[in-house]
């Protein structure tokens, strides 16, 4: 069954889950898009959460026979894979007296919206660079795939020419950064979002405006969406790793060699696309919220989700890698 996350909020009975959903979608323009296969069940003997499913890695062919002649056979090839959604979120704690006597700033609903906010930040960041089946650095190691391992050596994972490192570089480059951006969106079946950090953003949004494919439209919630010709342009954000925050998207350190670079990442949605996983749409995300009637000084809440990306086509999701965007160090 296919379901979003708006379609799962009617299905809630608990209204604080209601708006926790509605905090999930509108601080993030990907999970107020995507699609969720929530078909996830554990095995009778209560195993973890599994989804297998087949991408389609090299598509079928057609072309012309002459009389008394075959075609030359060609089939679509396809790879199974298997994949699990993580749980994820987190929990916090107040004392009775501070939840009791909290003014203006409603404290457990503050607690409650920073911990979505964290919640969202790491999909985000495992939704680019998770990793499951092995380790190594750069990646967020026991996840699921991300779209950087899904993407990487593929047809559509692109190295960029174009230097956009300074504001004379973005004004004479462009056009010529645009170009490259419309070659990279021609290898794919389609884009619905690119995903960057704030400061390839910043420069997709001056190259656009230049050449007039810049607009902004609505969301559900009134906010504005940036578009570049038609395709929504989306600051992947930052994650707090707990000691500092990193772009979800990273830049990497300039040296006296080489110029940071950085990517941007497309995605076509759909559940023959990139689309996400999830158990049954009801029991997707949960609230916890203390009871302030029960014993116990010190009380807790959490806010918990299970999900997880896939990518059922190759031509489906793209990178456009190795974009500079910061100048060598003198």
């Amino acid at each position: 069954m296919a379901i979003t996350l708006a379609e799962a909020k009617v299905g809630m009975r608990n209204h604080i889950d209601e708006q926790v959903i509605d905090t999930f979608r509108r601080d993030s323009l990907l999970l107020g898009l995507l699609t969720f296969d929530d078909s996830l069940s554990p095995g009778s003997a209560g195993s973890t959460l599994v989804y297998g499913y087949q991408r389609l890695v090299t598509p079928s062919t057609a072309a012309v026979r002459t009389i008394n002649n075959e075609y030359t056979p060609n089939e679509a090839k396809r790879q199974e894979f298997t994949t699990s959604p993580m749980i994820f979120g987190g929990a916090f704690q107040l004392d009775r007296v501070i939840i009791d006597t909290s003014g203006m700033v409603d404290e457990l609903d503050y607690q409650l919206q920073q911990k979505i906010k964290a919640a969202v930040n790491y999909f985000h960041y495992v939704a680019i660079n998770g990793q499951a089946a092995s380790s190594g650095a750069g990646y967020v190691n026991g996840t699921f795939d991300g779209l950087k391992k899904m993407v990487s050596g593929t047809s559509t994972d692109i190295a960029s020419t174009v230097s956009l490192t300074n504001a004379s570089e973005l004004a004479d480059n462009s056009d010529a950064f645009l170009d490259e951006l419309d070659a990279f969106l021609a290898e794919l079946n389609g884009a619905d979002i690119l995903m960057m950090n704030s400061k390839m953003l910043s420069r997709v949004r001056s190259a656009a405006r230049r050449a007039g494919y810049y607009s902004r439209t609505e969301d559900a919630f009134g906010r504005p969406v940036e578009n570049y010709n038609g395709i929504a342009l989306m600051d992947a954000g930052k994650y707090y790793n707990g000691s500092a925050e990193v772009d979800c998207v990273a830049t990497s350190a300039a040296t006296a060699s080489a110029e940071g670079k950085t990517d941007i990442y497309a995605v076509k949605l759909g559940l023959d696309a990139f689309h996400g996983i999830s158990v049954d749409g009801s029991k997707m995300i949960h609230t916890y919220l203390p009871d302030l009637k029960t014993s116990g000084a010190v009380k807790t809440g959490e806010v918990e989700m299970i999900a997880g990306v896939v990518l059922k086509n190759t031509r489906c999701a793209g990178r456009l890698k190795d974009i500079k965007i910061t100048p060598k160090t003198s």
